[in-house]
């Protein structure tokens, strides 16, 4: 591919410094210094400062990252200013948290690390028949991410090193039955009511605008009648799931990879243990420590001596206080439930036995195996379909690893046209018209990944129409894409809106009617008049609201219950105006124990989390983070490109 330039690389740096120094003389050091700084900062931490580019592209990572988890997500959500913002909040917390597991020289061993890396889905799925790492396939799927191996594991170990600034503190958050119980009735105390609605659409009549008001209408409101921005386009789709459709797999293939995988895929071997543990307190000496070990030991020699007793022993001695009281009995569990030194002695025990002292963060272990539950070994008729199904996304995968770099290379090389390497790679293209910048509520589908429409829509591709890169867009899916029309963004004229903007200024003029009369008839009831109109009185709370409109509740919960009875106007925007009377505050109904227990436990959840937040904003003091760029309102609309 880079041939020619490597046979002339001479020639090349010659005419590049050619170009070069003249630009040095005429912007100088400084002028190439400041483009290749990456914008202005838009926040600092710790005295380093955070610039726009690379705020940009946390944004699109988490745009990425968001429709991969939810395909179908609005994406004005995701383009919006508070979308954006929050992103640049969530780049200061990684770096404030950054800065915190520095100063505190937290780190991740290797072993956490590789647990982490087993555990994610889109690696499982590139391991060979035999169970081992298809190595070369994972640099691939990395690469066109833009990342390495190396890069993408430092960034796996960092993120687990950050949570561990936290959950130390909420982990040990904790909230007493009583203020938790107080907050819970607080919260959902209940209150009579009565509410009576003014609905614009019932004042509609009484509107008749002329068609000098729908023209100052249209003309004050233009924005209202915006034609959005909009492209036909060509685009091609290289699918993992497509190809896996045509793969044929051998009788032979099937049998032997029955032979290497029949035990893993007939279910995980789970074991019970039971254990003893003697803690070590947190900043022991060495000489507490071994005191502690000590003890371990003698009971160790007692247990082995008699291990029918363990159960008392644990009972009497042992200091986890979620087993000892059964005995230290754990019930069964499975590889990857416990930490690797105590998983690693488990597995390593035959039923009956008791290990040798076992040391984790949480101190010293005696653990003795009382079963083992191994599921039996399906038949290679019952996995056939399963033993298939993987083949033949192993195969999918390789042959998609494969087919990536020439998608790649063909779509940049030959810029003007997918169909050189829709004819290389026997793929169709695919053609659509009126694609929007930013797609409709509810779309799916390759047009609808902000970062190919990003692409499609950048100056250079709507200007001279040329391929976009290959763009990853989830779900093993590599797709380009081409305008073949453009049409940008134009105020309709009134003629073809002239009823929009009539029904829209009749919207409006009748939510203010339905406004004024709800204004008028409470200025009536606060003054004594009759209010039987207002209805029956109904009883809420946040639990139970029949059919009320939540702006409406919560104007009525935030009434001051020692000014009662309240009367209260609520503005429901073009559906009107609603008229609230706070009649009593009622305490909380009763509810059943177990559901009182569940709530308590949650609002020691949120206390917990609460003060994680908490010790993050003393972090934020701490390290100076500062964010430089003002917030948007929460109201704030999707930006117009």
């Amino acid at each position: 591919m880079f041939d020619i330039i490597r046979d002339r690389k001479k020639f090349l740096m010659g005419f590049l410094l050619i170009l070069i120094i003249p630009s040095f003389v005429l912007f100088g050091v400084e002028g190439y210094t400041r483009f290749n700084e990456g914008g202005a900062a838009v926040a600092s931490v710790d005295g380093k400062k955070i610039k726009r580019a690379e705020w940009d592209q946390a944004h699109r990572q988490e745009v990425e990252r968001l429709r991969a988890m939810v395909p179908n997500i609005d994406s004005a959500l995701l383009d919006s200013d508070i979308a954006r913002y929050e992103s640049l909040e969530r780049l200061v917390r990684q770096r404030v948290l950054a800065a915190a597991v520095a100063k505190l020289n937290l780190y991740t061993p290797d072993q956490r690390l590789a647990r982490e890396l087993q555990q994610n889905q889109a690696i499982a799925s590139l391991r060979k028949p035999d169970g081992s790492l298809d190595v070369e396939a994972y640099r691939q799927l990395l690469s066109r991410q833009g990342m390495t191996p190396e890069i993408f594991e430092a960034s796996v170990r960092a993120d687990l090193s950050q949570r561990q600034v936290l959950q130390g503190v909420q982990a040990t958050g904790f909230a007493s039955s009583a203020m938790a119980r107080a907050t819970l009735n607080a919260f959902f105390e209940q209150r009579e009511l009565r509410v009576k609605t003014f609905t614009a659409r019932d004042f509609a009549a009484r509107v008749n605008p002329s068609d000098a008001d729908i023209e100052a209408f249209y003309q004050q409101n233009q924005a209202l009648f915006q034609a959005p921005e909009q492209a036909d386009v060509e685009y091609l789709v290289l699918d993992a799931a497509a190809l896996q459709k045509g793969i044929s797999i051998s009788e032979a293939d099937l049998r032997s990879y029955y032979d290497q995988n029949a035990s893993q895929l007939s279910g995980a071997e789970e074991r019970r243990a039971s254990h003893i543990l003697l803690s070590v307190p947190n900043g022991a000496t060495p000489e507490q420590k071994a005191e502690v070990r000590k003890k371990a030991e003698a009971l160790l020699a007692e247990a082995r001596a008699n291990p029918a007793k363990f159960a008392e022993l644990a009972k009497a001695n042992s200091q986890d206080p979620g087993s000892a009281a059964n005995g230290g009995d754990l019930d069964f569990f499975g590889k990857g439930a416990m930490v690797p030194p105590f998983e690693q002695a488990v597995f390593a025990l035959r039923k009956g036995q008791i290990s040798d002292i076992v040391e984790t963060d949480f101190g010293f272990h005696i653990i003795q195996l009382t079963d083992i539950k191994a599921p039996p070994v399906k038949s290679f008729a019952e996995l056939r379909p399963q033993l298939e199904a993987q083949l033949r996304q192993q195969q999918a995968q390789r042959q998609y690893a494969e087919a990536a770099d020439t998608f790649s290379n063909l779509v940049y090389e030959q810029p003007q046209s997918l169909q050189p390497a829709a004819e290389r790679l026997k793929l169709t293209v695919q053609t659509a018209k009126g694609v929007l910048r930013t797609p409709a509520t509810g779309q799916t589908g390759p047009l609808a990944n902000a970062r190919l429409l990003g692409a499609l829509f950048a100056p250079e591709s709507i200007s001279s129409k040329r391929n976009t890169e290959a763009i990853d867009v989830g779900g093993s899916q590599l797709v380009a894409a081409r305008i073949v029309e453009h049409r940008p963004a134009h105020t309709q004229p009134l003629a073809e809106v002239r009823e929009q903007a009539r029904s829209r200024l009749v919207a409006q003029r009748a939510a203010e009617l339905a406004k004024e009369e709800a204004e008028k008839q409470l200025a009536a009831w606060k003054g004594g008049a009759d209010a039987a109109a207002m209805g029956p009185v109904l009883k809420v709370s946040r639990e139970t609201a029949p059919s009320i409109d939540p702006r409406v509740l919560d104007a009525a919960l935030a009434a001051d219950p020692k000014a009662l009875p309240a009367w209260i106007g609520v503005p429901l925007g073009q559906q009107g105006h609603a008229v609230v009377q706070v009649v009593k505050v009622l305490p909380r109904a009763e509810v059943p124990a177990e559901r009182q227990a569940q709530e308590v436990q949650q609002v020691g959840q949120g206390w917990s989390g609460a003060e994680s937040e908490a010790y993050y904003e003393t972090l934020k003091a701490r390290f100076k983070a500062r964010i430089l760029v003002p917030k948007p309102a929460e109201n704030a609309t999707p930006p117009v490109r």
